[in-house]
């Protein structure tokens, strides 16, 4: 009897925060990125199969001098558009032709890299001539490991568009589900990322399953997290110890953050670049 009393205390325990941790900037085509991940503060087998967050401001006219092409592998490419509007490209099409997608606030972009994809960023040449710029975009950019049994897998594209995004209110938060219930993108491991505002302050829980690696990364504002209530604002991170409930208390107005979590692969990712092997 004891045993299934600490079993049931375990499945329904609060998570804690066990680190808070800033960006570091990071030059990357004559843009400056917030890099929270990868992280020599944050021991990867707390994150995987999380490899990467880069979080920055896209202008509207990029791409009009710089040449953004660049291949990936090896893992899936999200980038979440949290304001603006931007167009990105991939090789995904037919015979590796490149694809357009046009991305407004609230969409996300997945593409999975598998065995190679070249990818650009900002607008084409053609929506130059067409006069159909886009504006200053703010995005969020995820990069999430396969697992090396699938790391050659044919490259895919597909895109979330707003309207599609499930949407949901609990309480004083609204939460935009992009990988989770609902939500058609999937990623090469079970995950989980929400989007969750807090207009009004406030709070917010969730369960995470017990076998998730989890943090939240903030885009706004300012919070106490987990059990332990570790205070947390804009462009930092807190990754979430063990157990099955991620929570947010004694928000400020106007805060936002996402939740992401995932099935671990307890495999080591060997970085090369823009390949991840």
């Amino acid at each position: 009897m004891a045993r299934t009393a600490h079993k049931t205390y375990l499945d329904i325990a609060e998570r804690e925060v066990i680190l808070v941790e800033d960006p570091r900037v990071r030059p990357i085509m004559g843009l400056d990125v917030l890099e929270t991940l990868p992280s020599a503060r944050i021991p990867y087998p707390l994150v995987d199969p999380f490899i990467l967050v880069h979080e920055g401001v896209v202008p509207g006219n990029f791409g009009a001098s710089v040449d953004t092409k660049h291949p990936h592998r090896g893992f899936d490419n999200l980038w979440y558009v949290v304001s603006g509007s931007t167009s990105t490209g991939h090789s995904t099409g037919p015979g590796g032709a490149m694809e357009r997608a046009r991305l407004e606030t609230g969409s996300l972009l997945k593409v999975r890299t598998g065995r190679g994809v070249w990818h650009a960023e900002a607008l084409g040449e053609d929506e130059r001539r067409e006069g159909r710029g886009g504006t200053d975009m703010r995005g969020v950019l995820f990069w999430v490991n396969l697992a090396r049994k699938d790391k050659g897998v044919a490259p895919s594209a597909q895109v979330l568009r707003t309207q599609d995004v499930p949407v949901r209110h609990e309480g004083e938060a609204i939460i935009r589900v992009l990988v989770g219930e609902g939500s058609p993108i999937e990623l090469g491991t079970p995950g989980l990322i929400l989007d969750v505002e807090l207009p009004n302050g406030g709070a917010f829980s969730s369960p995470i399953p017990s076998d998730f690696n989890g943090f939240v990364y903030m885009l706004e504002g300012e919070a106490g997290l987990g059990a332990n209530r570790r205070r947390a604002s804009r462009s930092q991170i807190a990754v979430l110890g063990h157990g099955r409930e991620v929570t947010a208390v004694d928000a400020q107005p106007g805060t936002r953050f996402m939740v992401l979590a995932g099935r671990p692969y307890g495999e080591t990712p060997i970085f090369n670049g823009p390949y991840v092997d």
